[in-house]
């Protein structure tokens, strides 16, 4: 009968960590979608700014065929900076840094490399905290605790055998 309490209480407590544990990765994908909705905003004011959206700036192939048709002595490539487009890239642009309460004045073309770098970071980020989202509800269902939730076949179809703890 011991031996069973026991048990029972070693499994109580590997669930409750397991459980604290997701909620602490659903407490940080929140946190973590609310810093991408921020960079979001910060790159759509930087593109008004600039008179530019993500498709508006000819791509460098676009811009070598232009040149080509009246160039003799100017250089075939010309950079163009997608967000920056023809606007002043050494322009000052205030920006704070995320977790400081710093402003700083730096260039637009810097300003908005940053965010980008930024942003493809915290998508990649989100993307590991929502696949271990998924282990976990997965391990938690798997021992029953959420079984009168979400059942274990729904949450089986939702994990691909990859995403399956080992």
């Amino acid at each position: 009968m011991e031996d069973s309490v026991k048990h029972f209480q070693e499994c109580l407590v590997e669930v409750e960590i397991e459980a604290e544990n997701l909620l602490l990765a659903r407490h940080q994908l929140v946190e973590n979608d609310r810093v991408r909705n921020g960079n979001r905003e910060a790159l759509t004011a930087l593109r008004k700014k600039a008179r530019t959206t993500k498709t508006s700036v000819p791509s460098p192939f676009e811009a070598i065929m232009k040149e080509i048709e009246g160039a003799t002595s100017r250089p075939l490539v010309k950079e163009v900076c997608a967000t920056c487009g023809n606007h002043d890239s050494t322009e000052k642009t205030w920006m704070t840094f995320p977790g400081t309460d710093v402003f700083a004045r730096i260039p637009f073309h810097a300003a908005h490399t940053i965010l980008e770098k930024d942003q493809a970071q915290l998508d990649l980020d989100a993307k590991k905290l929502q696949s271990y989202v998924k282990e976990k509800s997965f391990l938690i269902s798997e021992k029953g605790v959420l079984a009168d939730k979400i059942s274990p076949g729904v949450l089986r179809s939702l994990v691909t055998l990859t995403d399956k703890p080992k």
